[in-house]
C-alpha cells in the first residue's frame, strides 16, 4: 500500500498538470497523456506497469458510461437512432471482418478467429477522445449525438466479437446457432438487467430519506452494481449500465433534489476526469511490457509497426467507407433529416469527418490486455503480444494522427459553418428565457392574485422575475413566500421539459437553464 499510494498521487498530479498543459496547447488532453505516458516508460529504472485487465473493465468502464449517458442528449439519440445503431453495431461488425480478412491475408499465424478477435478489440471508437478534440471546434449537436450514442452502445458489440472469437480461438469451433442465442441474451438480458435495477434504483432514491451526500454515494455505487449482476448473469455489463444509466438520466429531475443534482455534476465532473486521465496514461505506460512480450517472440519491432499501421489504416479506411454508406442509405430512405452545409462540395466533406472520428482508447486496451495468457488445454495463446502491441499502435496512431487533424481538418473545410450558426443559438436562447419569463409571471398573476394585491413583497417577488432584480433576504425568506418561490422553480422546469419537446430546440440549452434554476433554488435556500 506504502508503494501504490505515492503512484497513484504522482499520477492524479500528472494528469491535472497535462490537463492544463494541453489546455494552453489547444490540444486534446487524452493525446498529451498517451504520449508522456510513453514518454515515462523509457525512463530508466522504472518498473513495469502491469495491469490486471479486470480491474480495468470493471472500475473504469462503469462509471465512465454511467456519466455519458447523464450528458448525452436522449431528444437527440431518439432522432438519430438509426445511424447510431447503424454505427454502434453494423459498422463494427463490418469494421471487425475487414480486419479479420487483412490479418488472414497479409499476418503470418492469424487465422480467421485471430483476426476476429484483434477486430473486434480495435473496432470501437473511444468516447473520451472525441469529446476531448472536439471539444476545441464547433460541431452541430446532431453530429456530436451521433458520436456518443454510437460510443454508447459500440463498446457492447465490440465485446460481444471478442468473446465469440475468443471462443473459438479457444475451442477451434464455432456454432452459429449457439452463438446467435448468446447473442440475443448477452444484449436483451443486458438491457433487461439495466433497466430493472435503474428502477429499483430510482425508488430507492425517491423514498428513502437521503440527502445530496448519501444521493451522490449512491450514484457512484449503482454503475458498478448493475455491471456486476449483468456480468454474473453472462450478459452484458455495458448494456446493463447503458441502459439503466439512460432510465435514470431522464428521470433525474423526479428522484434528485436541486441540491444532489448541483453538488453531484461537479463530483462525477472530477471522478470521471481522474478516470480517464489514469486510464490514457496507463496506455503509454504499457507499451515496455507489450515490446519485451515481442522481443521475447523473436518479432522484430519493425515488423509488429508494419502489421500495427496496415491496421489502422484499414480501421480508418472501413469506417470512412461505412460512413458513405450511410449517407447514401439516409438520402434514399430518410433524405429529410441529412444535413446541408450550403455546397454539394461540402455536404460530401461530412462522411468523410464522421468518418475521421476514429480514435481508440481504453476499450481497446482493456480487450487486448484480457487475452488470457494461455488456453484451456494449457498451450500459450497464439499470437497474444502481436495482438497487444498491434492495438498500442492503434491507439498512438489513432489518438495522434486523427486527434491533431480533426480539428484542423473542420476548420479548414468550413464544413460545419452554416450547420453551427452562432445566431441561431443566441436566439434560441433569447426565446427560451423570454418564455420562461411569460411563464413565471403568468403562473404568479393566475395563482396567486390575491397574495400580490398590495402586498410589496409579493410585487417584489414579481419583479425578481420580470427584471431578474435582487431582493433583501427579509423580503423574500418568509415562510409563505419561500413555499411559492419553490413552487415556481418547479414549475418553470415543466414549463422548460414542454419546451424541450420542439425538435428545434437544442437539449443542452434546456439543461444549462435547468441547471441555473437548481442553482437559483440552492442560492435562495441559504440566504
Amino acid at each position: 500500500m506504502h508503494t501504490i499510494l505515492p503512484f497513484l498521487l504522482a499520477t492524479v498530479a500528472a494528469v491535472v498538470l497535462l490537463e492544463m498543459w494541453a489546455t494552453k496547447l489547444k490540444i486534446a488532453y487524452p493525446i498529451l497523456l498517451v504520449v508522456a505516458g510513453l514518454l515515462v516508460s523509457f525512463i530508466p529504472g522504472l518498473p513495469a506497469v502491469r495491469i490486471n485487465p479486470d480491474l480495468i473493465f470493471f472500475i473504469f468502464l462503469p462509471p465512465l458510461l454511467f456519466e455519458a449517458c447523464w450528458t448525452i442528449s436522449y431528444k437527440e439519440m431518439k432522432k438519430w437512432w438509426r445511424i447510431i445503431t447503424s454505427f454502434a453495431f453494423l459498422v463494427v461488425f463490418f469494421t471487425a471482418l475487414s480486419v479479420a480478412i487483412v490479418a488472414n491475408h497479409y499476418i503470418p499465424g492469424f487465422s480467421i478467429a485471430l483476426g476476429f478477435l484483434l477486430g473486434g478489440i480495435v473496432a470501437p471508437p473511444d468516447a473520451v477522445s472525441t469529446g476531448a478534440i472536439t471539444k476545441f471546434v464547433k460541431i452541430p449537436r446532431s453530429t456530436s449525438a451521433v458520436l456518443e450514442g454510437e460510443s454508447l452502445l459500440n463498446d457492447a458489440s465490440s465485446l460481444i466479437i471478442f468473446r465469440f472469437a475468443l471462443l473459438a480461438v479457444g475451442t477451434g469451433q464455432f456454432i452459429w446457432q449457439q452463438a446467435a442465442m448468446s447473442f440475443l441474451w448477452m444484449v436483451i438480458g443486458g438491457a433487461g438487467v439495466g433497466l430493472l435495477l435503474a428502477w429499483v434504483f430510482v425508488q430507492a432514491h425517491k423514498r428513502l430519506p437521503t440527502d445530496a451526500s448519501s444521493d451522490i454515494a449512491l450514484t457512484l455505487i449503482e454503475p458498478y452494481f448493475m455491471y456486476w449482476v449483468a456480468e454474473q448473469l453472462h450478459c452484458s455489463g455495458v448494456l446493463a449500465v447503458v441502459a439503466g444509466g439512460l432510465f435514470m438520466s431522464i428521470r433525474r429531475l423526479k428522484f434528485l433534489n436541486s441540491a444532489s443534482r448541483v453538488k453531484g455534476f461537479s463530483v462525477w465532473e472530477s471522478f470521471v476526469f481522474i478516470l480517464n486521465g489514469i486510464v490514457f496514461l496507463i496506455i503509454g505506460l504499457e507499451l515496455p511490457e507489450i515490446v519485451e512480450g515481442l522481443h521475447v517472440k523473436g518479432i522484430p519491432l519493425s515488423t509488429a509497426i508494419g502489421y500495427g499501421l496496415l491496421v489502422t489504416a484499414v480501421l480508418i479506411v472501413a469506417r470512412i467507407i461505412s460512413a458513405y454508406v450511410a449517407m447514401a442509405a439516409t438520402l434514399i430512405f430518410r433524405p429529410s433529416v441529412v444535413q446541408r452545409s450550403g455546397s454539394t462540395g461540402r455536404t460530401l466533406l461530412l462522411p468523410l469527418m464522421l468518418g475521421w472520428c476514429g480514435m481508440r482508447g481504453v476499450v481497446s486496451l482493456a480487450a487486448a490486455l484480457a487475452i488470457p495468457i494461455t488456453l484451456d488445454s494449457g498451450l500459450e495463446f497464439p499470437q497474444r503480444n502481436l495482438i497487444l502491441f498491434i492495438t498500442f499502435v492503434v491507439i498512438l496512431v489513432t489518438l495522434v494522427l486523427q486527434g491533431l487533424t480533426l480539428p484542423i481538418f473542420i476548420r479548414k473545410s468550413h464544413i460545419y459553418d452554416k450547420l453551427t450558426n452562432e445566431e441561431i443559438e443566441k436566439s434560441t436562447r433569447q426565446k427560451m428565457k423570454h418564455g420562461l419569463k411569460q411563464h413565471v409571471h403568468q403562473f404568479l398573476k393566475v395563482k396567486y392574485e390575491n397574495d400580490l394585491n398590495g402586498n410589496a413583497g409579493m410585487e417584489s417577488l414579481l419583479k425578481l422575475w420580470e427584471e431578474r432584480a435582487k431582493i433583501a433576504a427579509d423580503s423574500v425568506l418568509s415562510e409563505k413566500k419561500m413555499v411559492i418561490f419553490l413552487e415556481l422553480l418547479e414549475s418553470q422546469r415543466r414549463y422548460l421539459n414542454e419546451l424541450n419537446k420542439d425538435p428545434d430546440i437544442d437539449e443542452e440549452i434546456i439543461r444549462e437553464q435547468l441547471y441555473q434554476i437548481d442553482l437559483e433554488e440552492e442560492r435562495m435556500k441559504i440566504i
